[in-house]
């Protein structure tokens, strides 16, 4: 093998290695490090679940050398930065795998970590430990330093961390505090100065409780992201048992789980393309088939389904390329207009390329507004990238990702389809062996043949209806599909 073919293949095989990283990052409050026993479970929970960058708060411990963070961390190759702490409150301290994220710049105080950096050699990000203080008042002063800050550091932010605030009541239980309106307007005032999503927790509702009585819960833990984040990757966010702590873990992770093909859903945008309605029908018409009506129909439901789809991948698949071609003739038509009167071509062409570009752009608009399922007035905002981040948060959100079984959380691909599988089968078979059958000639086959048991079965039902004739259901029967 020549020198070229090697290094091609050395080329495929790191390619292949970095496709197969999966993003795994943890935030945690542990409230002490000191004791070795509770060493040894941060460091079990960090190998368990292969964590490849962790932000831990209130380590609450007064010096933290590279020894102490490698008793903590589980990886050969590690990278780590470290605040001090205010007297017994507070520590911060950010450990990653340099493979997965490399540091560019960072600044910090006694309350955050900023670390601007590329995750996996591709995106560049910022990454922000928090842990806001008590205090509202404090705690109000660091949100305005982090929108300044925002200025400074564009790239991506994904801010992790405890943030000792509630964003609306139902985020706590058991506990009150006057304050807590002024200060959670403040806090929601911030993440939207920010431009930041919260990213919807998995598993829990609540990320803290006084471990004593457990009777008061709080969500003071939490992820906030840039949309670009949300489009680039396909985060999840899990809160994982808290045990014996007042505070869960989080646990940040890239979903690159294979759930099969996807269901057909029907876009509304494509009714806006004046040739949706005879395309429709010459598809329907084009499937010619023979047989008994029910496998016609199921036939022909395919057939357009297939048809649909190509045409959308056609049309709609590249439909900001034409966006943007359109723009560029109707800017040459206005640079043209601006030496000399358009010629009444010209004029035409113009009236229908803005026709085309209103016509396309809203199909554009209408299908992220579909996908993220909100009122075209609840922004007032026709920025398709909103609906995009909308939409894309939504999915998350309504992700099947494991399954409660006997008190077990099935997480595993295969395991997760077979339950899923086994549930709708026992609730959608039945007994029954002889049906009434859709037949092409509109005719109810075999249906004589034990319709007695199956009529005197049907009495039985607690509805109280009346039990149909073999004559009532034939002229309920569709007719045949040709």
């Amino acid at each position: 093998m020549g020198l070229k073919g090697q290094h091609n293949q050395l080329l495929l095989g790191a390619m292949k290695e970095h496709k197969s990283v999966d993003m795994k990052w943890l935030s945690w409050n542990i409230r002490g490090i000191g004791m070795n026993e509770k060493l040894r479970k941060i460091k079990k929970v960090l190998v368990d679940r292969k964590i490849d960058l962790a932000l831990f708060q209130e380590t609450k411990k007064a010096s933290f050398s590279r020894v102490n963070v490698k008793r903590l961390w589980p990886r050969d190759k590690m990278e780590f930065m470290v605040v001090d702490a205010e007297g017994r409150a507070g520590r911060l301290i950010c450990v990653w795998d340099p493979n997965v994220f490399q540091l560019s710049d960072c600044c910090s105080n006694r309350h955050f970590i900023l670390l601007a950096g590329t995750v996996l050699n591709s995106f560049d990000c910022v990454v922000l430990n928090v842990y806001a203080p008590n205090d509202p008042v404090r705690r109000g002063k660091l949100w305005k330093i982090l929108v300044n800050l925002k200025a400074s550091f564009t790239k991506p932010w994904c801010v992790y961390g405890d943030f000792n605030e509630i964003r609306s009541v139902d985020e706590r239980v058991g506990c009150s505090r006057r304050e807590r309106g002024i200060s959670m307007k403040d806090f929601n005032d911030f993440i939207d100065r920010c431009e930041l999503t919260e990213l919807p927790m998995l598993g829990k509702k609540f990320t803290w409780c006084n471990a004593i009585d457990g009777n008061k819960w709080s969500k003071f833990d939490r992820l906030l992201l840039s949309p670009e984040w949300i489009e680039r990757f396909k985060p999840k966010l899990w809160g994982l048992p808290r045990h014996i702590y007042d505070h869960c873990p989080l646990l940040l992770m890239e979903d690159v789980r294979d759930w099969g093909p996807k269901p057909f859903k029907f876009t509304n945008a494509w009714v806006l393309h004046p040739n949706f309605a005879s395309f429709l029908e010459r598809a329907w018409q084009e499937s010619q088939l023979n047989g008994r009506a029910c496998v016609i129909l199921q036939r022909k439901l395919h057939a357009l389904k297939l048809a649909l789809k190509q045409w959308s991948k056609e049309l709609f698949g590249n439909v900001s390329e034409k966006i943007k071609e359109i723009e560029s003739q109707l800017y040459s038509l206005d640079l043209l207009a601006e030496d000399r009167p358009l010629v009444e071509e010209e004029l035409k062409l113009k009236r229908e390329t803005s026709s085309q570009l209103w016509r396309f752009g809203r199909m554009l608009e209408w299908s992220w507004l579909q996908k993220s399922r909100l009122e075209w007035n609840l922004k007032g905002d026709r920025n398709t990238k909103f609906f995009h981040v909308m939409a894309n948060s939504r999915q998350n959100k309504n992700a099947l990702n494991s399954i409660l079984v006997k008190g077990l959380v099935v997480e595993d691909l295969g395991q997760v389809k077979n339950v899923v599988w086994a549930h709708f089968n026992r609730h959608f078979s039945e007994a029954w062996t002889i049906r009434p059958v859709l037949t092409s000639d509109s005719r109810v086959s075999d249906v004589v043949i034990g319709f007695s048991s199956w009529k005197h079965s049907f009495r039985r039902k607690r509805y109280g209806q009346r039990s149909k004739s073999a004559m009532e259901i034939k002229h309920q029967v569709p007719m045949a599909l040709t």
